[in-house]
């Protein structure tokens, strides 16, 4: 994957940093700190200059997030409400109240959550989704987006661009940074469902 991400840059310049931050931004998989790493790294020995792989790779973050943010629009408030009314619900122990629940969190706390999310692997993705459910307002959604995104980038940019072809041995710390994120959010998920759901029963034994 890695090689097929260099290629790619190397090919196309901005166009491929911008093609392949938007793909990142709907398959997580793809990692933007190799992108953004070896992005900074190549504008020591090629034209490609550190504002423009900003701004590209800031470009693709936000079609990315755009796509994502209108397929959380489809899977909108009313279409989950409908999908846990019936048996899905059941098996998940969902109502249509804990929908309702979830979207008041996300209209009260959305703003702050789109912004900081940019900066955490996986999550700064995915985030658009429930943007979308929620149908945050584009503007609000837009400025949020770009802001983070810039910083994340720029940050990243920079640092490729700073220790040069050393780039690989700091994509390694962020990978280490990457897995502890992805455990204490697996983590984070456990505890969040386990007192979900013991709040529940002890709510059932009262009655």
């Amino acid at each position: 994957m890695q090689e097929i991400v260099l290629s790619i840059m190397e090919q196309f310049g901005y166009f491929g940093v911008f093609f392949l931050i938007a793909v990142e931004n709907i398959f997580p998989p793809i990692p933007s700190e190799v992108i953004l790493l070896f992005g900074g790294f190549m504008t020591t020995f090629t034209k490609l200059h550190v504002i423009g792989v900003i701004l590209a790779a800031t470009l693709g973050s936000l079609l990315g997030a755009i796509v994502l943010y209108y397929i959380g629009k489809i899977l909108n408030k009313e279409r989950l409400k409908r999908i846990v009314s019936g048996k899905v619900g059941k098996i998940l122990r969902l109502k249509a109240s804990d929908i309702e629940k979830a979207d008041h969190w996300f209209d009260t706390k959305g703003n702050k959550t789109v912004f900081f999310c940019r900066f955490i692997p996986i999550v700064r993705s995915l985030i658009s989704i429930p943007a979308g459910m929620s149908e945050m307002p584009m503007p609000k959604f837009l400025i949020y987006t770009i802001s983070g995104s810039l910083i994340w980038n720029s940050v990243l940019t920079i640092i490729g661009a700073k220790v040069g072809d050393n780039w690989e041995s700091i994509l390694g710390i962020f990978d280490q940074f990457s897995h502890v994120v992805l455990i204490i959010l697996i983590i984070i998920f456990v505890l969040i469902v386990g007192i979900f759901y013991y709040k529940r029963l002890h709510k059932k034994n009262k009655a």
